[in-house]
């Protein structure tokens, strides 16, 4: 099972992609596909990016977890926060299978719809300053740079994008 699944999936002009959103019983995929997605990062900045070790039982209970499916198999996922002025993206995976396919994008405008529907006119979010690539989509997707934060052994870049 999981060989077949680190295979590549190429987009063929049947994918069926398929959005719902996650039950506790769901709790364990998510918990898998993020320390999937994540493992990438450890090399790049030295350690687990908090994501991979997240309490997920609890997290599908206090947050909006919505998963995207491609033919039945979950590819991605977007966990957001709902706040008294904006709406947060708290976590964006993309299994290593489905990466390069825009799914990521696609989930980001989801939250920004959610956002939209909610009345915010801001959607914020918080990235690893080593994770560069996330940087630069964001920034290609009209998030700008609030400010950063230092942490032990990490620094929080800030961003946010007016919206609706």
């Amino acid at each position: 099972m999981a060989r077949a699944r680190a295979r590549r999936h190429d987009r063929t002009m049947t994918d069926q992609m398929t959005l719902r959103r996650a039950e506790a019983a769901d709790a364990g995929t998510i918990r898998a596909l993020v320390r999937e997605a994540y493992a990438k990062w450890v090399p790049v900045i030295g350690r687990e990016p908090r994501p991979m070790s997240a309490d997920y039982d609890k997290a599908v209970r206090d947050h909006r977890i919505d998963l995207l499916y491609i033919d039945g198999t979950l590819a991605a996922l977007i966990e957001t926060v709902e706040e008294a002025d904006c709406l947060l993206i708290e976590n964006v995976a993309v299994a290593p299978a489905f990466e390069g396919r825009g799914l990521g994008r696609h989930l980001l405008a989801h939250a920004e719809t959610l956002a939209t529907t909610a009345g915010h006119r801001r959607i914020r979010l918080f990235t690893n300053a080593l994770m560069a690539a996330n940087r630069r989509l964001y920034a290609r997707l009209g998030y700008g740079v609030d400010g950063e934060e230092e942490f032990p052994g990490a620094i929080a870049v800030h961003m946010s994008k007016a919206i609706g």
